[in-house]
């Protein structure tokens, strides 16, 4: 396992996963899981962030603390990172949102770009990049190349989900990137999804699935 890797296993996330991955799911469960979910990784994934000493007012006393000191920018790859991205701000109201459109070339799998929107003076923030799907690593990698050139200099990954083959390409290219995920599955099939993984994440969030 990449060394960058962290395969959150807390108790609560381990169960949404599961839900996740239940086929029998709703699209408002699914919506509300993914939300849960972005919560969790997103804590995780700013256990690093800056903070500075402070100093607040009880109603008795004084007493020392510790407050932010850098921004956080959450970017998501649309459009499935954008099931994370309501979660996430809970924890960060005040974050900046970006967007990254790429769609995967079925025949080659490779990422197409369509849309890039992002914050200003991305170099100042502590970027949490959210793509819930880390399959073959394209379209993760592309996502980073462009936060790296827009001029991001501390990402993190989130993923609920991950293959070992994705894991892998993300560490070969990024490996100054952390990335976070619920889960790490064995394999991709012919078509480049996840196995056993839990379908199409962006279908089952917006309740596209064929019949």
């Amino acid at each position: 396992m990449p060394r960058q890797l962290t395969v959150c296993d807390h108790p609560l996330l381990q169960d949404k996963l599961a839900r996740l991955r239940d086929r029998s799911t709703s699209p408002k469960a699914f919506r509300r899981l993914m939300t849960e979910s972005g919560t969790i990784l997103g804590l995780e994934a700013l256990r690093s962030m800056k903070t500075r000493k402070a100093s607040v007012r009880t109603p008795l006393a004084s007493a020392p603390g510790r407050v932010e000191d850098e921004p956080v920018a959450v970017v998501a790859v649309l459009r499935a990172g954008l099931g994370l991205v309501p979660g996430l701000l809970r924890l960060v109201p005040h974050a900046a949102i970006g967007h990254i459109g790429l769609y995967r070339n079925e025949e080659t799998l490779n990422p197409v770009r369509y849309y890039v929107r992002l914050p200003k003076n991305l170099r100042a923030y502590n970027v949490l990049l959210c793509d819930p799907m880390l399959a073959t690593g394209g379209s993760a990698c592309e996502a980073l190349s462009i936060l790296k050139n827009s001029g991001a200099r501390k990402i993190s990954l989130l993923s609920v989900i991950a293959a070992k083959a994705g894991a892998a390409r993300v560490a070969s290219h990024h490996p100054d990137v952390r990335v976070y995920t619920a889960g790490l599955d064995p394999k991709l099939n012919e078509a480049g999804f996840i196995v056993p993984g839990l379908g199409d994440a962006g279908d089952r969030l917006f309740g596209t699935l064929e019949d």
